[in-house]
């Protein structure tokens, strides 16, 4: 059902499509969404792998979220935010629940990861790759992260150590150690450079990146034909591991940086907030080009095409999926708290 909303050009009036409708102009992708009422209030805030599917479910058969069925009666508008990984997707719905909580949100931090660090040790003596829940500071040592998802993280470093075992290129020379290593051929001379080959990978370096899982891949297949099926399993939970922790992930980082994202699409100015590193505030209202020009200047040059693709989204779901055919790209930040009310100005 859709309600009617008068033109003021040809004074016809024209069928509004209902949030159900604009769920379906959703992409199937990783992204944070969020529901609001009639008065702007931010009723629920939430995450999913491909933003069409959950979002639509919402209207479906809830199953065990039947205690839903009174906010989805509520829901006036549609709002997301498209992510470049399920990794950042789960950071950026903690960040926006940990600023402000919507009433039909249970657990202010989403889901249940804890955020752990990744240490890299280039010691002589215990060189290695371990999960930590905070990093320090240690000579021959570097931190990488955050990561959300402690056992994720746990299966990536015991895949990335599988694939480079760094940790039996130093150390005491026991004779177990040493038998490990003559076996996997690894010694002392090769540790600088096993230790920078795991850096290239948590530093997110593609080739790097695809070796270590060609690697992974190999011996899961070999597992599997030596019928080493539970093996196998574990190998490939370890190659889904590398894959969260090395996906494209910006929403929360190291630096405590504060800056602000605008993007600007057919009217619709969509405002991001990184406060200490974070990004926690999202925003959008209706704004001229003109207007807009000076806030998208200060964009960073790694959040442009992030700001532009949901702010297109943005417009998309504001106009009822009427968008015009994507123009010439335009660069894309500005100044936006979280709270609980949105402000957008569209229909």
């Amino acid at each position: 059902m859709k309600d009617g909303k008068r033109n003021s050009l040809t004074g016809r009036t024209k069928a509004v499509p209902q949030p159900r409708d604009r769920a379906r102009l959703l992409p199937a992708a990783p992204g944070v969404y969020r529901f609001s009422d009639a008065a702007g209030r931010v009723l629920y805030l939430g995450r999913a792998v491909s933003l069409v599917r959950r979002v639509a479910s919402y209207w479906g058969d809830l199953g065990d979220r039947g205690h839903l069925t009174p906010m989805v009666a509520r829901i006036a508008r549609v709002e997301a935010v498209v992510c470049d990984s399920a990794h950042e997707a789960a950071w950026l719905e903690r960040n926006l629940l940990k600023a402000s909580l919507p009433p039909w949100n249970r657990a202010p931090g989403g889901g249940q990861e804890k955020e752990v660090w990744i240490r890299l040790s280039e010691s002589p003596r215990a060189p290695g790759v371990t999960v930590v829940h905070r990093p320090s500071s240690s000579p021959g040592v570097r931190h990488f992260g955050p990561y959300l998802g402690g056992l994720q993280v746990r299966r990536a470093v015991s895949g990335l150590s599988r694939a480079l075992p760094l940790a039996y290129a130093g150390g005491p020379p026991s004779g177990a150690r040493r038998e490990l290593a003559r076996v996997l051929g690894v010694s002392a001379a090769e540790r600088d450079g096993l230790a920078r080959a795991v850096a290239a990978v948590l530093d997110r370096d593609q080739a790097a990146v695809a070796s270590v899982r060609a690697c992974l891949s190999a011996r899961r297949e070999a597992a599997a034909a030596a019928l080493a099926f539970e093996f196998a399993a574990r190998l490939q939970a370890e190659i889904e591991a590398l894959a969260w922790v090395t996906a494209e992930q910006k929403v929360t980082r190291a630096t405590r940086d504060d800056f602000d994202v605008c993007g600007w699409a057919d009217g619709l100015l969509i405002r991001f907030e990184v406060r200490r590193g974070r990004l926690s505030g999202w925003g959008q209202h209706a704004c001229d080009g003109a207007a807009a020009r000076q806030l998208l200047r200060a964009t960073p040059p790694d959040w442009v095409a992030f700001a532009r693709r949901n702010a297109e989204l943005a417009a998309r779901l504001a106009l009822g999926g009427e968008l015009r055919p994507p123009g010439p790209a335009r660069p894309a930040v500005s100044r936006v708290g979280s709270t609980g009310r949105t402000d957008h100005d569209g229909p």
